[in-house]
């Protein structure tokens, strides 16, 4: 079955920057559609970026104007570029894309 696997994760402080990686195996087609989620200690899970068919891409208030999505098609990778970073932004973040279930999630802790 096609997966995918993220990468990226640390802790940084606030103000910092992460780079998440979303890989896709041989036909997960992510350049074509995918999503990011992250689910904070005690929180619910929300959705935090992504895009459609239509290529445009979507972010939630919370990130609006520092998360940014780009993509390597060639790879089959999606990246969530993170910056100015907050403690609010902590917690597991998971990608998932059209032909595939969610990833096991990678962990960004910030700390202020």
């Amino acid at each position: 079955q096609d997966h995918v696997v993220e990468s990226g994760g640390g802790s940084v402080q606030a103000g910092g920057s992460l780079r998440l990686s979303c890989a896709g195996s041989q036909y997960a087609r992510c350049w074509y559609s995918m999503n990011w989620d992250r689910q904070a200690p005690g929180k619910e899970r929300e959705s935090v970026a992504g895009f459609g068919d239509d290529g445009m891409r979507t972010y939630s208030d919370a990130v609006k104007g520092r998360f940014v999505i780009s993509l390597d098609p060639s790879a089959d990778t999606v990246y969530l570029q993170m910056n100015n970073l907050k403690p609010e932004d902590t917690g597991m973040y998971f990608c998932k894309c059209i032909s595939t279930n969610w990833g096991p999630g990678t962990q960004v802790t910030v700390s202020s």
